[in-house]
């Protein structure tokens, strides 16, 4: 059982993590969700099509220019939908688990590889429509209000959707590139960490679990193995992130990616308000032209914006999958 202190403790840690990663998700979010085609294209009937939208290749060109257009509010955008999935994850840890496990990092399940991919599987099912709204609170150009979420919730998601919720789970492509990512993550990555690094297993004792214990050729084989995930894990989160704003209508030829509010939703004086006074942060696919899938969203982006819109801050990728393989 947790005691008071050890609550306050984790809402501290809350509190200071999403104070500091909202603005890092934000940012990170917008700029793979960015649709920056190639300076040159052409229309249906082949004529030359100059693109006009904001050209943003960078992750810290892309916080300046949040800033600059929103102020520190569109930094911040998202963070209830974060706030709320963070409480809710924090407080089935509280109530679930061993505390003793959180201050020894043990949260893993013990139940090997394929239990974990099945308990992963589960949490991924039941999370994916917050992070379809996360995604869609940051990258929409309305300011949303903290407190007023139906309000929120009728201009980021459709009429549909907010009719028959699962239609989000059926957002082409988007479950297919987060469930790949999973089982890339839990299986490849947790069956050669178990091979390299038997210490990492459940039933050693926390004290064991110590890369100094290691051979030094299996922690290089991990690291390589973390950097090299990049090629495979960069281009599913780019994808997903541009799928998870791919919003579902009744019709499938009207299978919107923009945020604009349907007028016959939300009365017109409610949502006049923009973050941005003159200009959107990033632009969007026309909302008449949807990704079909994950293999369509794959070619597209590379045919309209290149092969290096895959690869957009792979940096962090790479950091990310270098801690994964070595914690």
């Amino acid at each position: 059982m947790i005691d008071i202190f050890e609550a306050l403790a984790v809402i501290g840690m809350i509190s200071l993590s999403l104070a500091i990663s909202a603005p890092l998700t934000g940012a990170l979010v917008r700029l793979r969700a960015n649709f920056n085609p190639k300076s040159i294209q052409l229309d249906a009937e082949g004529n030359v099509e100059p693109h006009t939208g904001p050209v943003v290749t960078s992750f810290f060109g892309m916080l300046r220019r949040v800033k600059r257009i929103e102020g520190w509010s569109g930094l911040y955008k998202g963070l209830m939908p974060m706030l709320i999935e963070t409480s809710l994850l924090s407080i089935f840890v509280l109530v679930a688990l061993d505390s003793a496990a959180m201050r020894y990092g043990g949260l893993v399940l013990s139940t090997g590889i394929l239990g974990r991919l099945a308990y992963a599987t589960v949490a991924l099912t039941l999370n994916l429509p917050a992070v379809v709204i996360t995604y869609r609170a940051i990258t929409t150009p309305y300011r949303l209000p903290y407190l007023r979420p139906i309000y929120s919730l009728r201009i980021l998601l459709t009429p549909t959707e907010r009719r028959r919720p699962w239609v989000i789970y059926a957002t082409p492509g988007l479950f297919a590139a987060q469930f790949l990512h999973l089982v890339y993550k839990t299986v490849f990555v947790g069956s050669l960490k178990a091979l390299l690094l038997p210490s990492s297993e459940d039933h050693m004792d926390p004290a064991d679990r110590t890369l100094l214990n290691a051979n030094p050729i299996a922690i290089g084989a991990l690291v390589a193995a973390g950097i090299l995930s990049t090629i495979i894990l960069c281009p599913l989160e780019v994808i997903g992130s541009k799928l998870a704003i791919q919003r579902n209508h009744a019709a499938p030829e009207y299978n919107s990616v923009s945020q604009e509010v349907e007028e016959e939703d939300v009365a017109a004086e409610e949502y006049v308000e923009y973050a941005g006074a003159d200009e959107d942060v990033i632009g969007l696919r026309h909302e008449k032209d949807p990704y079909l899938g994950l293999i369509d969203c794959t070619k597209r982006v590379i045919d309209e914006e290149g092969w290096r819109a895959l690869f957009r801050a792979w940096w962090l990728t790479a950091f990310v999958s270098l801690g994964t393989a070595l914690a």
